[in-house]
């Protein structure tokens, strides 16, 4: 059983809570090991897979070398709503690293199965 869930719903910019669940994400391997930790990706949240983002261009930070320091920390339980890709116009070869797709039932029913959900 999976003890903590990072929830992204959000897109990468316009408020810093992507950069700040990734900040917190990370900070929790610190104290969990990472086969408790899973990421989840849905709705606007997707976004934030985007290989494609440009955020110079828009004077932000770049969450894409974040995200790919999940592989650094072996944090394996990545998930993509499938129905949200869709509705993005995106698919797993748009994304900056590996997730698992899988549908918005299932994901809700692996949330709700989580110790603890944090939602960014």
């Amino acid at each position: 059983m999976m003890k903590l869930a990072f929830v992204f719903r959000g897109t990468p910019f316009g408020t810093s809570s992507s950069r700040e669940g990734l900040d917190a994400l990370l900070a929790a391997t610190a104290f969990c090991d990472e086969t408790d930790i899973g990421v989840f990706f849905l709705d606007d949240g997707v976004f934030n897979l985007l290989n494609s983002q440009n955020p110079e261009k828009i004077l932000q930070k770049d969450i894409v070398s974040m995200l790919k320091l999940l592989d650094l920390y072996e944090i394996d339980q990545r998930y993509v709503c499938a129905s949200s890709l869709e509705t993005a116009q995106m698919t797993l070869q748009d994304c900056v690293i590996s997730c698992k797709k899988i549908d918005r039932t299932a994901l809700v029913s692996l949330l709700n199965r989580t110790e603890k959900v944090l939602t960014f």
